[in-house]
């Protein structure tokens, strides 16, 4: 066996691999071994075929499968070993490739088109400054989220008299054109609306200080515009047939029913953060601002690393890269696209690769490494945000446990959470060595950074 590697210019390669057959004969006459007890055929007993008719039966498709293995298995070794930084796949080339004949041919040989990644160096220093943004906490913040917490903790309670937003529960009955109950109209025992969801303000104010066992007369049509949804949810019939039902109804209020939110306690205190962790208001509106101050963190370094990508892509200007190759790799990652989607997609994705190549060199530099450990926290982390969004924090760590471990289970969540390890732990390295222009930013003005 021979691997070679020819340097066709700075970015591109030709990879020759020569297999001979003392390479591979003990891998094809092994597995023709396995054929052979497992194959059945009439008038012999299953083991017990002839070699030579095995051999002429599935010779040759052996003899393809395992020089194809070997070959695969000689060229990623060569390439680790000799740490070849390559981009893509080695393609085999379809100039110099000369003809396989497996029914001939003893010795083989094989050359593949590599493409190399650009010879380039990234550092940091003082001189690279880049914006960092330190989103404000609001006082609307704060007291949203405290409003979640109250919310949480409230109750409904029976009152005599409407406001808005409470909650009618009645009798819901269809008029005729004098105003009188119609025979064999529609009518609804337990009717559950909100009129503070009405669309009409006119019909939305007919029930404005409304008290239990007043009659009310509306017209359902009116006050939610003809919607089907609406009109079918409230009198229980199907969305054609309430969109035709324009009549007036009467409606006996027979209970109020209104949420009240719960009180700023100690149980909510403990609730969010622990038993005995806030013990005032004061100390709950603190801790609360710092959780939603922290949430924004991760914001900013998201924000930041877009940022010196832009700062550190201009400072390293444009690579040469083997187009050519790299497009034909492309055409074959992308079998089910024309030529046009390749034309179309190529300068974004060598934008995107030479970010790869850049944040490759940087983890590198800074002895960035992934334990499972990091991919575990950060699992649990992510779990913990998406609930405290809900403004859920104190979550029971066996319920956290939970949810970690079918996250581990796909692929896909742990190569996301792979990555966005490496990126805490690159911008953790990179806030140091460069120079961060600190800006206070309202968080509406921080997304509209991102529309």
């Amino acid at each position: 066996m021979n691997v070679s590697l020819q340097n066709i210019d700075k970015v591109s390669a030709l990879l020759t691999v020569q297999l001979e057959k003392a390479d591979y004969q003990e891998k094809v006459d092994k597995a023709l071994k396995s054929f052979r007890q497992k194959a059945q055929m009439p008038g012999f007993r299953k083991g017990m075929i002839p070699m030579s008719l095995i051999k002429k039966m599935y010779g040759k498709s052996v003899l393809a499968e395992e020089v194809n293995k070997l070959l695969s298995e000689t060229v990623y070794k060569y390439i680790q070993d000799n740490k070849v930084n390559i981009l893509g796949e080695p393609m085999p080339n379809e100039d110099k490739q000369p003809a396989i004949d497996f029914d001939t041919m003893e010795d083989f040989e094989f050359l593949f088109d590599v493409a190399l990644a650009p010879d380039f160096s990234v550092e940091l220093s003082a001189d690279d400054k880049v914006d960092y943004y330190d989103i404000e906490v609001s006082d609307e913040m704060v007291n949203n989220q405290i409003k979640a917490y109250t919310q949480r903790n409230g109750k409904y309670e029976k009152v005599d008299t409407y406001a808005d937003r409470d909650m009618l529960k009645g009798l819901l009955a269809e008029l005729d054109e004098n105003g009188n109950t119609k025979e064999n109209g529609i009518q609804v025992e337990g009717a559950v609306m909100m009129p503070a969801y009405m669309k009409d303000e006119e019909q939305k104010a007919i029930f404005v200080n409304a008290k239990v066992n007043d009659v009310l007369v509306f017209n359902p049509h009116a006050a939610w515009n003809g919607n089907p949804a609406e009109l079918a949810s409230l009198l229980k019939v199907d969305k054609e047939a309430a969109a035709e039902v324009k009549s007036n109804f009467s409606f006996q209020v027979e209970e109020i029913t209104r949420f009240v939110e719960g009180e700023l306690n100690q149980d909510i205190f403990d609730q969010v953060f622990g038993e005995g962790v806030v013990k005032t208001e004061e100390e709950f509106r603190a801790k609360v601002k710092e959780i939603i101050a922290k949430q924004f963190v991760a914001d900013s370094d998201y924000k930041l690393l877009l940022d010196l990508r832009k700062v550190l892509m201009t400072k390293i200007g444009k690579l040469e890269f083997p187009d050519v190759l790299l497009k034909r790799i492309m055409r074959a990652n992308n079998p089910d696209k024309d030529e046009k989607f390749v034309e179309d997609n190529y300068d974004k994705s060598i934008e995107e690769l030479t970010w790869h190549l850049i944040k490759e060199q940087l983890v590198k530099a800074n002895d960035i490494k992934v334990e499972q450990q990091d991919i575990t926290n950060m699992a649990r982390e992510a779990t913990r945000a998406q609930f405290a969004q809900y403004g859920m924090l104190n979550i029971p760590d066996e319920v956290v446990e939970n949810y970690v471990k079918e996250m581990l289970k796909k692929k896909e969540s742990i190569d996301g959470l792979v990555n966005r390890v490496i990126e805490t732990k690159l911008t953790d390295a990179i806030k140091p060595q460069v120079t961060l222009l600190h800006k206070s930013i309202s968080a509406a003005d921080f997304n509209k950074m991102f529309e």
